[in-house]
């Protein structure tokens, strides 16, 4: 798990665990469970120390601030292609293979696929030394963040293992520790905050922040009156000598309507308590703004429940509740096992709010008609629609592949509108199952939501993941099984091929344009920075506006096109006009490949490691042929594979990517690795995976350009402490105890991936956040260094190279 392994690597448990030798001679399965699970012998011992009540908040789930950093590798290597791809593989090297878990193996696997976003919490640095003397602690942390639940991986996989296994972390909150400077701690994958201002705690002291959504709000707030639209929210202090109040932000489920009526009738309103049950009392110091509450909290506890609701009044006819005055939002989720098997159960969930976790525990699986023990599922895909009133709904699941069924009594479920007054989760149950004996693969299914009072349908799809990895070579087997020749029974089936839209060189359509109000020309050229004259006619690639340093001071830009230049101009220096009122505009068209070449130019000068390009494009582009054509090796063939890259499709991706940087290198001159590579995915419309391979180089770029000077950009980013810094610096140290200048990209590196995983999907804003940190520091970067702006506008410019290079038709 990993949780657990980052705690095992931060910490000497050798002296702490002496004892544990002693029941060894007395219990059978020591060898077995024991080894493997340091609480087994205390936990049947109940050995409680009642000196322990008052733990901190913090160590109630210590794994939210293990640092990232502690759990990878330092390799001595730099340059343009950093060969780091173990940096993030390292597991505890204090356990033998036969205690490590099937959580272990299969994080080691995922590792190795390198997808690290997913083993990200927000976490912040804390002082770990009380863990060495306070054993007690420690194991009830491990226990109140864990429950007993059944794994969903494969069974014979887990009998390697039946200690860790069997345990998943569940809840879903965050702790953070903050001092007399403040700051804001958000719910991770949620809308929900805290804002602690300055001067909240005196100075030196500290305030712990603990934030928790529970899933289902109070009932007594759910009538024809009434109706919750925000989980019931726990936040937690710990240290109540404060100065100042706090503030909670909350995006809710629901907007009052802008009629005169529902104005008047119904409110959003917030209400408090010290207890999960209640009482709950309504708060006066609250400010709307469309869907986004904002509370001010005076009277401070330990402890705090906070709900909000919409309310009204009274129901005057028509209408028949309070739905009726306002617009209601409706979240669904859907959820599934960690990895698909040949029959599983996918789980249809509805919210009575917008927050959707990223795990769901759900008790009440049946197979056989037998309840099974709780499991811990992943959301898989989700969905918000605008519900008028609470109706019932039909929603069905339709599977995709012809590999795959839905369970025939399982295609259609109906959900009541009793069910969705309640605001509580509303789950629906679907079995999916293979077809024959064939391999397995992911899939995509069609989930449809139907009004059945009113034409309303909405769908979507989703994704599942792939099925188990094969753990053979990293479980130890037995000798006689290791020397036995593995016989393959039957072929392998391959991925289903996933068709590609054509790339069509056509004129960018433009919406809206600029006329120069002024005439700007640099003496000093600065790269992305259009030059024009008055009164010329700019083509502007979308509304969004980039933020960047000019010649001196920070400013807002536009992303536009002039003279077959992509660059920014000046929002200040424009008139925006619609396309009906532009007079000329020769100068300012572009051609989508012209687009894609410009837009990519970044990609040139950023610093990249070739083995996880690699393996993210392999794992994420599923028709090798279509890669193979957009990168001019369209007369390759099966023939050209060998028998070690016939069997799956990501392995002949693999060999295209590798035999076009072999090309690349040996013509260095003219060809450019990851930037042909990034021009042939757009052309491919595979955005997403371009986005992700962007955010991966610029963070390492980044590490590399700041060297020492990251200590500044950590302070203005997160507000890292000294001692914080020097945690992220520590695994890095040479055996001097210092760390030399060319290898300070490492914790610049750590603490940059750690600080963008906070973010989750929304990789604009990270990038356009770091672009502003980086600006603001005293010797900007990005003074010299100019292609994070260049990146900007490649992400600005993504919508409409896909609204004008990919035809529609040929998509439907």
């Amino acid at each position: 798990d990993v949780s657990e392994s980052k705690l095992d690597s931060g910490i000497d448990w050798s002296d702490v665990f002496k004892h544990a030798h002693a029941v060894s001679k007395t219990n059978p399965f020591w060898n077995e469970l024991s080894a493997s699970n340091p609480f087994v012998h205390d936990i049947a011992a109940s050995n409680r120390n009642e000196n322990n009540k008052c733990l901190s908040i913090l160590k109630e789930n210590p794994c939210l601030f293990s640092k990232v950093s502690s759990n990878r590798d330092s390799l001595a290597s730099s340059g343009d292609e950093l060969d780091i791809d173990c940096l993030l593989r390292k597991t505890s090297t204090r356990r033998s293979g036969r205690s490590k878990s099937v959580s272990d193996f299969l994080d080691i696997v995922d590792n190795r696929r390198f997808n690290p976003c997913k083993t990200l919490q927000k976490t912040i640095v804390s002082d770990m030394t009380w863990f060495q003397n306070d054993r007690e602690a420690y194991k009830m942390a491990w226990l109140s963040h864990r429950q007993l639940t059944r794994s969903c991986l494969d069974l014979e996989a887990m009998s390697n293992s039946p200690g860790w296994a069997q345990t998943q972390a569940t809840d879903i909150h965050v702790v953070c520790k903050l001092d007399h400077e403040g700051g804001s701690v958000q719910l991770p994958d949620s809308d929900i905050n805290i804002h602690v201002p300055v001067g909240h705690v005196l100075p030196g002291e500290f305030q712990e922040v603990g934030l928790k959504a529970i899933l289902n709000p109070p009932s007594s707030f759910n009538n024809e009156l009434s109706s919750t639209v925000s989980p019931l929210i726990e936040l937690r202090l710990s240290n109540l000598n404060t100065r100042e109040d706090i503030f909670l932000e909350v995006k809710v489920a629901a907007r009052v309507k802008n009629d005169p009526l529902s104005q008047v009738m119904s409110d959003i309103v917030c209400f408090f308590s010290l207890n999960k049950e209640g009482p709950f009392k309504k708060l006066d110091n609250c400010y709307t703004y469309q869907d986004t509450i904002q509370v001010k909290l005076t009277d401070l506890s330990h402890v705090m429940y906070v709900v909000i609701a919409v309310q009204a009044n009274k129901i005057q006819p028509p209408a028949t509740n309070v739905w009726d005055y306002v617009h209601r939002m409706v979240s669904v989720g859907i959820y599934g096992p960690k990895y698909i098997h040949p029959s599983f159960t996918a789980v249809f969930t509805v919210f009575g709010h917008n927050y959707i976790p990223g795990k769901l525990t759900i008790c009440d699986i049946k197979k056989a008609g037998k309840s099974m023990p709780p499991v811990v599922f992943q959301l898989w895909g989700k969905h918000t629609f605008l519900l008028e009133k609470p109706q019932d709904l039909n929603i069905s699941l339709v599977s995709c592949d012809p590999d795959f069924e839905v369970k025939m009594e399982d295609q259609s479920k109906n959900i009541k509108e009793e069910q969705l007054k309640t605001g509580e989760m509303v789950r629906q149950q679907f079995l999916f199952s293979m077809l024959g004996c064939r391999e397995m693969h992911f899939f995509v299914f069609l989930v449809q939501i139907k009004v059945l009072k009113s034409s309303q349908v909405m769908q979507f799809h989703v994704t599942t993941p792939d099925p188990a990895p094969k753990l053979s070579g990293i479980i130890s087997r037995p000798k006689r099984l290791q020397n036995r020749k593995e016989i393959k029974s039957a072929p392998l089936f391959l991925i289903p091929t996933v068709k590609y839209p054509k790339f069509q060189d056509r004129t960018l359509s433009v919406n809206t344009y600029g006329v120069a109000l002024k005439t700007v020309l640099r003496q000093n050229k600065i790269d992305y920075l259009l030059e024009y004259f008055k009164g010329d006619t700019i083509a502007l690639l979308g509304e969004d506006k980039v933020k960047a340093i000019g010649q001196t001071k920070i400013k807002e830009w536009y992303v536009g096109v002039l003279r077959k230049k992509i660059g920014l101009v000046h929002c200040r220096n424009i008139k925006v006009i619609s396309k009906e009122q532009a007079m000329d505009t020769a100068d300012s068209e572009l051609t989508t490949r012209n687009l894609v070449e410009q837009i990519a130019l970044p990609f040139k000068k950023l610093t990249y490691i070739y083995s996880v390009v690699l393996s993210t494009v392999s794992e994420s582009v599923y028709d090798w042929r279509a890669l193979a054509e957009v990168l001019g090796y369209s007369h390759m063939s099966l023939d050209d594979f060998n028998e070690a890259h016939a069997d799956k499709e990501s392995e002949r991706v693999a060999h295209v990517v590798k035999r076009m940087k072999e090309d690349c290198h040996a013509n260095k001159k003219k060809r450019l690795f990851l930037y042909e590579l990034i021009v042939a995915l757009l052309k491919i419309d595979c955005q997403g995976l371009v986005a992700r391979l962007t955010q991966d180089t610029i963070i390492l770029t980044s590490a590399v350009k700041l060297g020492k000077s990251w200590r500044e950009l950590a302070e203005k980013l997160a507000r890292l402490t000294k001692q914080q810094i020097e945690a992220y610096e520590v695994p890095h140290q040479g055996k001097n105890g210092t760390i030399t200048l060319e290898m300070m990209w490492k914790p610049a590196y750590d603490f940059l991936y750690t600080w963008g995983a906070h973010y989750g999907d929304s990789y604009r804003d990270v990038l356009q956040d770091l672009h502003s940190a980086l600006d603001k520091m005293k010797n900007p970067v990005t003074k010299q260094w100019r292609e994070l702006t260049g990146i900007l506008i490649l992400v600005n410019c993504m919508e409409v190279l896909r609204a004008s290079a990919f035809s529609k038709m040929e998509e439907e």
